[in-house]
């Protein structure tokens, strides 16, 4: 009876010990795998984290680039204005010759002034229907300074008139510096308002003259911020 139980013991004892290698060698093999996704998880993270610096690498050169070649843009578009307002087809095909002759009569210059014009085209897309905006002048002169005593001249002159027409005059820009500019059309509004001088500057600096002094914002938020703590 008692080697009976003695024998039970000694199997059950036998089985607990195969059952705990079992498990010690089944540990071990967790704790192997365990290590190398552990490896496997850190080279991940590393190769994450040279990539993001890449990404965030290239990303601020796409950015340099983008201004860079914004830049370029405008550049070459220096000498460019545009004109709004002229009717479709009023040029009969020489718009160089129809602005030289309209633009003078327009701003009042001395007659015999020459404007220089290196070419004037209209600006690209399908022609207007009937009761649409025509598309304006895209003029570029041969000379920076007339370019620029056109420009002055308009906004001095404030409203153009030509037949019946509101005529505009701008900057001919990019269309990423455009909305650059565009962003401070409240503020300018607001400056308006309380008489206050301002002047909106290349590429997009808005200089602000408040009681003689002048102070420059290239931020819509931080110039409005600036007017509206004025009394």
């Amino acid at each position: 009876s008692v080697e009976i139980l003695i024998d039970i013991a000694c199997s059950i004892l036998q089985k607990i010990s195969s059952a705990v290698v079992e498990i010690k060698d089944t540990n071990k093999s967790i704790l192997e795998r365990l290590a190398t996704i552990d490896t496997h998880l850190t080279e991940t993270d590393n190769c994450l984290a040279a990539a993001e610096s890449q990404i965030s690498k290239l990303s601020r050169e796409v950015a340099n680039l983008r201004t860079h070649l914004n830049d370029q843009e405008n550049h070459a578009r220096r000498n460019n204005l545009r004109i709004l307002g002229f009717p479709e087809g009023i040029e009969q095909g020489n718009p160089s010759r129809f602005l030289e002759e309209a633009l003078l009569s327009l701003l009042g210059f001395p007659e015999g002034t020459k404007l220089k014009i290196e070419r004037a085209h209209r600006s690209l897309g399908p022609k207007p229907a009937a009761g649409q905006r025509p598309h304006p002048f895209i003029v570029k002169f041969l000379w920076f300074p007339m370019k620029e005593k056109i420009l002055r001249t308009a906004r001095e002159k404030g409203v153009l008139d030509w037949e019946g027409q509101r005529i505009l005059i701008f900057p001919d820009l990019s269309r990423d510096l455009q909305e650059r500019r565009r962003q401070f059309l409240k503020v300018k509004q607001m400056l308006w308002d309380k008489k206050i001088k301002y002047g909106l500057y290349y590429p997009a600096i808005l200089k602000i003259t408040c009681n003689g002094v002048t102070t420059s914002y290239t931020s819509a938020e931080a110039a409005e911020k600036f007017v509206l703590g004025l009394q």
